[in-house]
């Protein structure tokens, strides 16, 4: 009974072998010959808003051209956080075109900022802005409160 055991065991072993070096590997569909580039010659970038004043102008672009052969689509643009809002062409860009990409931070909050700005496309890798600056308190004219002692006048 043993061996009756073993031998289905081992026919069932070298079923499954056979079948399993039968069955050919799946390719990745090619990768897009679209590409790409920003204006400073890079598939990364840096967007720098500097020093700028709360509540100033959150609207920035960043220009892009495909150099590739086939059009590029972007499939998504997401910012680090909420504060960092991209957008995006939805149509294609044919090879030679330029385009850009709108980023929106939100410039009331106070400090220096670095946020990142992931875009998908389909050249099968994603590419990165930098999206980095500071923002100042705005200066107010309120009268400035004197250091001067005050006398307080009064009593019983």
């Amino acid at each position: 009974m043993r061996k009756v055991l073993l031998l289905s065991v081992l026919f069932m072993f070298i079923g499954f072998a056979s079948n399993a070096q039968a069955i050919k590997d799946v390719e990745a569909p090619p990768a897009s010959k679209a590409k790409m580039m920003f204006g400073d010659g890079n598939s990364d970038t840096t967007l720098d808003y500097g020093t700028i004043e709360k509540g100033a102008d959150p609207l920035r672009k960043v220009a892009f051209k495909n150099e590739g052969t086939e059009p590029l689509v972007i499939n998504n643009a997401r910012g680090s956080c909420g504060c960092t809002v991209p957008t995006w062409p939805k149509e294609p860009i044919l090879p030679g075109q330029t385009s850009a990409i709108e980023v929106r931070y939100d410039t009331n909050r106070v400090g220096k900022f670095t946020k990142t700005v992931t875009i998908t496309t389909n050249e099968g890798k994603e590419h990165y802005i930098r999206v980095q600056g500071e923002v100042f308190e705005k200066k107010t004219d309120a009268p400035v409160p004197s250091s001067a002692p005050s006398v307080i006048k009064g009593g019983k």
